[in-house]
């Protein structure tokens, strides 16, 4: 199996923090618009998003054309959809809302063949290029990066022992439940939330453990780098275009509601 792109331009790359953003449209034709717009990577989302396996295979598709590379998005810490998503051809899990070392462990488990880990062996599938990729068993471990996403104060007190689980590849916080669970719903901007975000990327830096999130705004990413996060997203797809959209409506003076909120994930 081919080295893991993301791994390698994203989390491993020492030249500059990576930049990408979110996809929230369910549209591969945005996907392959968005992944020739200079983004490092773009995150497939399908927790927050109407996607399933099938359409998840076509923006999979829609990216694999663009020199973005995909992170997918599952929508839980679930088996069988973690192997269905690898088997679509992901190379790249990112796991929400892990809360503890073992629900981090379970989820690399679900990403490994045994007797690594439980995940289903299957002859024919996108991820083997349809079977045609010699030695694709007995490789496909490695190949995969596994991104545990801590949304809540309990989970980032937890940050060391979760990043110490073999085959944890990253963390990520996510600022907008993080935010929720301190009891600022829809500010991550408040001081408290700011303070627990830059603890996180102080944590991970001191384990040597490559660390992302996500801001709405790029003035918020810029912050996040400054913090010490290794890779960031900004807003999404659908948050730009109609970001954009209101934006252009007001300089003509037809503004009929107030700029799009940024978005937290």
């Amino acid at each position: 199996m081919s080295a893991n792109a993301f791994k390698k331009t994203v989390l491993n790359s020492s030249a500059r923090p990576a930049v990408g953003s979110w996809l929230m449209s369910a549209s591969a034709t945005i996907a392959e618009a968005m992944g020739h717009s200079g983004f490092d990577f773009l995150v497939v989302d399908m927790e927050h998003s109407p996607l399933h396996i099938a359409n998840t295979v076509e923006l999979l598709r829609a990216i694999a054309g663009t020199p973005a590379v995909p992170l997918v998005r599952i929508a839980n810490n679930d088996q069988v959809l973690v192997k269905q998503v690898l088997d679509s051809g992901a190379t790249s899990v990112m796991f929400p809302f892990i809360q503890t070392v073992e629900q981090a462990r379970a989820a690399v488990g679900y990403t490994r063949y045994p007797p690594h880990g439980v995940r289903g062996v299957a002859a024919m599938h996108r991820g083997s290029k349809y079977g045609s990729e010699k030695g694709y068993l007995q490789t496909a471990n490695d190949g995969v990066a596994v991104v545990i996403q801590l949304e809540t104060p309990e989970a980032i007190e937890r940050l060391d022992d979760i990043a110490a689980v073999p085959g944890v590849d990253s963390l990520f916080v996510g600022p907008g439940d993080l935010a929720a669970a301190m009891g600022h719903i829809g500010d991550i901007g408040h001081a408290q939330v700011q303070a627990l975000i830059e603890r996180a990327a102080r944590a991970a830096r001191a384990v040597g453990k490559p660390i992302g999130i996500v801001g709405g705004t790029p003035q918020m990413v810029q912050r996040f780098f400054e913090y010490g996060y290794t890779w960031s997203a900004i807003a999404s797809d659908l948050a730009l275009l109609t970001g954009r959209a209101a934006e252009w409506l007001e300089s003509l003076g037809r503004g009929t509601r107030a700029a799009p909120a940024a978005p937290a994930y």
